[in-house]
């Protein structure tokens, strides 16, 4: 969600391990007699461009039936009745719902109701797929799953990106040769571009006090009327930074991980 830039290293590799996860939920949550609403709660405190990865799922067939960002305001009455009418419609409901959902007041829907803070002097939020799970278990009686994909969304490497791990070199690169060139105080930017039709990334350098402080949020034209899903549009946008299987190397059929001997530099 940084400003100035088209996306961040590592959104395409998180992006494609969140539609991948729901859509295996989705398949898991089919594949029983007695179905579900399942609740799967995704990073985003005030912007929802990985909740709304989750739509990428929808190319398969296996998308979220319901997608919820901080986007719009959250409405927990119309929540728990879209999902019970999917689920009496259909015998299932995925709901990808990010972290930072609030409600019109401004309130997060998952702020624990303690003074504890982040790093940054944040409100704690925590355990919103849980509060969701047992709001509409108490309401519809259905069979409910709180599912919080936590830290797996951005450290699960086995599902990246190689577009997102060749951007993300290309910007150290582009680091490394502007900082030896006397650059400073700039931060490296992706810029979207397209060449002969296709998908290109370029960089560029913009100054750190023009990024700081400020969030990239979801253009509102790339959410649905309704609040409850994203469009084509986000959909078209996301899809080229999931692009491409990077090799992977393991050891006895388990992944490889790179051991840094992390010598400083004097």
């Amino acid at each position: 969600d940084l400003y100035g830039t088209d996306h961040c290293p590592g959104y395409g590799s998180a992006a494609k391990y969140i539609a991948t996860t729901c859509a295996e939920v989705y398949k898991d949550a089919h594949v029983y007699d007695v179905g579900m609403i399942a609740v799967i709660e995704i990073m985003g405190r005030h912007a929802g461009w990985l909740a709304g990865s989750s739509a990428l799922a929808s190319l398969c067939g296996c998308g979220p039936d319901l997608i919820y960002l901080p986007e719009t305001d959250f409405d927990m009455d119309r929540f728990i009745s879209a999902a019970e009418g999917i689920y009496r419609e259909r015998g299932n409901c995925i709901v990808a719902v990010s972290e930072g959902i609030h409600y019109a007041d401004g309130s997060f829907v998952s702020e624990a109701k303690t003074s504890a803070t982040d790093g940054f002097g944040h409100a704690q939020l925590g355990g919103l797929a849980a509060l969701l799970a047992a709001a509409v278990k108490e309401r519809t009686g259905a069979k409910v799953r709180g599912i919080e994909l936590s830290l797996l969304q951005r450290c699960a490497a086995h599902l990246a990106s190689k577009a997102d791990m060749d951007e993300a070199f290309l910007a150290g690169k582009t680091a490394v040769l502007s900082a030896v060139s006397g650059e400073t105080g700039k931060m490296v930017a992706f810029e979207r571009a397209y060449e002969q039709g296709r998908y290109a990334c370029l960089t560029k350098l913009i100054p750190l006090d023009s990024v700081a402080n400020l969030e990239k949020k979801i253009p509102a034209q790339w959410i649905t009327p309704d609040g409850a899903n994203v469009t084509q549009a986000f959909i078209d946008y996301a899809l080229p930074l999931i692009q491409g299987e990077p090799e992977r190397i393991t050891e006895n059929s388990l992944p490889r991980y790179a051991r840094l001997k992390k010598i400083l530099a004097k």
